[in-house]
């Protein structure tokens, strides 16, 4: 059985993500302050964490420095009631893997779990192959025309592929809905906008945990869209 150890000093919050989590089939370990969590660390085994930003004495940010002093490797995510990007560079700066604002939902906090502890126990042994473009949880595999996100398949329709493809190959560059249609359909675009936007949505739903909040195909309003480049 997998373990999440959940650290927060609200007592509420800890009892609603245990559920959630149990639910789920995961062992929970619950404390509430960073001490604490350090010392449930060092004796058991854990495949991730959600950390509390802000606590009394060893708050979230000190919590994740003395883990990954530790040389410990499982994922941390980051709870916080800070939205400003300040607060998530710091978060992640420190060794935390993702970054989740207050209040949140916790289907979806759980969904990040999964994912996180997914991608920990097969990235592992993960040897990336020439054909492969990988940003974060992504994979593409130009030659077997696959995708996966954390290491599960996902299904794409001929065209989405196609579309995800070429944001791919030019990771990180602006697309105009003209530029990927014309690439992807081979024709002129003329009135293309409404058709590309929908592609886009359907990809999004399929690979992002939460597309209202997506994590790698991004909208740049008014310019186009772009894959974001993932550690």
């Amino acid at each position: 059985m997998q373990t999440v150890l959940v650290c927060d000093d609200d007592q509420a919050i800890l009892d609603s993500i245990e559920i959630y989590l149990k639910a789920e089939g995961y062992e929970v370990l619950k404390a509430e302050n960073g001490n604490a969590a350090l010392k449930l660390i060092a004796d058991h085994d854990i495949h991730c964490m959600v950390l509390d930003i802000m606590m009394p004495g060893l708050d979230g940010l000190q919590t994740t420095l003395k883990i990954r002093e530790q040389h410990k490797s499982f994922p941390i995510i980051m709870l916080s009631a800070k939205s400003e990007d300040t607060d998530k560079i710091a978060g992640l700066g420190f060794g935390a893997d993702d970054y989740v604002t207050k209040p949140f939902n916790p289907l979806e906090l759980v969904a990040r779990v999964k994912s996180q502890i997914r991608r920990y126990i097969s990235f592992a042994g993960f040897v990336q192959k020439s054909s492969q473009i990988v940003t974060g949880g992504l994979v593409v595999d130009t030659d077997a025309k696959t995708v996966s996100v954390d290491g599960e398949q996902v299904k794409l329709t001929a065209r989405e592929y196609m579309i995800l493809e070429y944001l791919c190959k030019n990771m990180g560059r602006v697309l105009s809905s003209a530029q990927i249609y014309e690439a992807v359909w081979n024709e002129p675009a003329f009135k293309s906008e409404k058709t590309v936007t929908v592609h886009i949505k359907n990809i999004r739903d399929k690979i992002e945990i939460n597309p209202r909040e997506p994590k790698y195909l991004k909208v740049v309003w008014g310019v186009g869209y772009k894959i974001e480049k993932q550690a």
